[in-house]
């Protein structure tokens, strides 16, 4: 029970490495907040993992919205006490080369997958600057904050302003308590995958890596939950590859 007493809020939880890693949380003892635009499945999953025991609450919040995503922070805080824990997870994807990609297209996804980011550590860093216990932060980046990929311009954008994000806010936030940290998945089987590329894509990409397949979203929130522990507790300003070896090429 790693995280037995502590509250996390995750952001884009009711699918994908978000509810992996809200179930990952439970099953080490957190008390989880979700945030999610997804209402209906939001409410599901609160009402399936209470039922299992665990202690969930879901609050609708788009990460775009700074009013959201502070009403989602205090929610946790008002709910169960404490901030200890926020994975900064929703994200949007696209594929659209820089030669055909509006700047509707491109600001609609840095709204979500980076000032979403960094909305909810703001808000989040308020709560823990507050405690005595200081928190723990992690954002969830991409090898494509690391390595190019065709084409795929504004969410590479993005990714790599979540990676070096991640390395000030380690270092301005170290000496305070506050760990934070990036996970770095490499291509996972998830509904975001699926909606941006079609399945002949998807099988090249699993070849793309090393070890021969894509990733499961249990196996990226593992990782989430190793870096929100006190088993990290030296690492700051880092970003965790989680990816099969595609980065090691």
């Amino acid at each position: 029970m790693k995280l037995s007493n502590r509250t996390a809020v995750v952001t884009g939880g009711v699918a994908g490495i978000g509810l992996a890693a809200v179930e990952q949380f439970c099953l080490e003892g957190a008390r989880v907040v979700i945030g999610d635009v997804s209402e209906e499945q939001g409410y599901q999953t609160e009402e399936r993992l209470n039922g299992e025991g665990y202690s969930v609450t879901f609050m609708k919040a788009d990460v775009s919205s700074e009013a959201d995503v502070e009403a989602l922070i205090k929610k946790a805080d008002d709910t169960y006490g404490s901030v200890d824990i926020l994975f900064a997870n929703a994200g949007i994807g696209d594929t659209t080369a820089a030669h055909e990609l509006e700047l509707d297209k491109w600001n609609k996804l840095m709204d979500v997958n980076l000032n979403g980011v960094f909305l909810s550590n703001k808000h989040a860093l308020q709560y823990m600057l507050e405690q005595e216990n200081g928190g723990a932060i992690i954002n969830n980046a991409s090898i494509l904050g690391h390595v190019g990929q065709d084409s795929i311009t504004s969410y590479s954008a993005a990714k790599g302003a979540v990676v070096n994000m991640t390395r000030t806010l380690g270092v301005t936030y170290a000496q305070k308590g506050i760990r934070v940290n990036a996970v770095c998945p490499g291509y996972v089987e998830t509904p975001l995958l699926g909606e941006s590329m079609d399945k002949e894509a998807i099988n090249q990409l699993a070849q793309a890596h090393p070890i021969g397949r894509l990733a499961q979203p249990e196996e990226i929130a593992k990782a989430v939950t190793f870096l929100a522990s006190d088993d990290a507790s030296f690492m700051i300003g880092s970003s965790m590859m989680v990816d099969g070896g595609y980065t090691a090429q």
